[in-house]
């Protein structure tokens, strides 16, 4: 199989990386998708990493508190993903950065384009932690902005179903599922794969979005080849 992407952002839920804990870490999962990357990057081809951080916390879900300061919250539970995956990746003999969006001199680099685009010329992994680092915006939309900043040939939006359905098909048997659609058509049918925000900005910068399932620990690679699995957002 040959990889028909030169450069990917991949989109990690923070649920995905829970497994079957849904809190916390799963060492196998982060285990399954460390290998799966280092396959992906032995092809050649250079991969960026948007974590979520809702394994941890949910900063729009906690309706009690100041919004902002929830936020910030969650961006501090993306750089604990961000660390776990970097440290999984690394047992895998791979070279990595973590960039953070807030300054944290002592944990990560701050977030710099020209340093990102550096990093993954030269074959090292690149995550992206603490969203876009501003408050009332989702991981969704830091990895749209990302996948737009450092020219990305897709965003592989890896998640706990299987592809984009009308409906949640954990709740509804008749759930139709989605092989293929537009930006505008997620738009239009409130589709919840990704926040509005993130659409919208995949709308106006042609970025594509391959939503697939994490728990087959191959599909990764199959999206990156270029299989029709899951769904395809144009």
């Amino acid at each position: 199989m040959k990889p028909i992407y030169k450069r990917v952002l991949i989109k990690v839920s923070g649920e995905a990386l829970a497994g079957e804990k849904h809190f916390g870490l799963d060492p196998e999962m982060l285990a399954s998708v460390a290998k799966e990357i280092k396959t992906i990057s032995e092809m050649g081809v250079e991969v960026a990493i948007v974590v979520g951080g809702g394994n941890f916390w949910r900063g729009a879900h906690n309706g009690h508190m100041d919004r902002t300061r929830a936020d910030h919250m969650g961006m501090l539970a993306t750089v604990m993903n961000s660390l776990a995956l970097a440290d999984a990746l690394e047992s895998e003999k791979l070279t990595v950065r973590v960039q953070t969006a807030i300054e944290m001199r002592e944990i990560a680099e701050q977030y710099i384009r020209n340093r990102a685009t550096r990093h993954l010329e030269k074959g090292r992994i690149t995550i992206f932690g603490c969203g876009t680092g501003n408050p009332f915006f989702t991981t969704d939309t830091a990895a749209a902005l990302r996948a737009v900043e450092i020219d990305a040939d897709v965003i592989l939006l890896a998640k706990n179903v299987d592809a984009v359905y009308d409906k949640d098909p954990n709740k509804y048997s008749d759930a139709k599922k989605y092989s293929e659609l537009t930006h505008s058509e997620v738009l239009a049918k409130d589709l919840k794969v990704i926040d509005s925000t993130a659409a919208s900005m995949c709308k106006d910068n042609n970025v594509k979005i391959h939503v697939f399932g994490i728990k087959d620990p191959h599909n990764m690679v199959r999206a990156i080849c270029g299989e029709k699995i899951g769904t395809i957002i144009y």
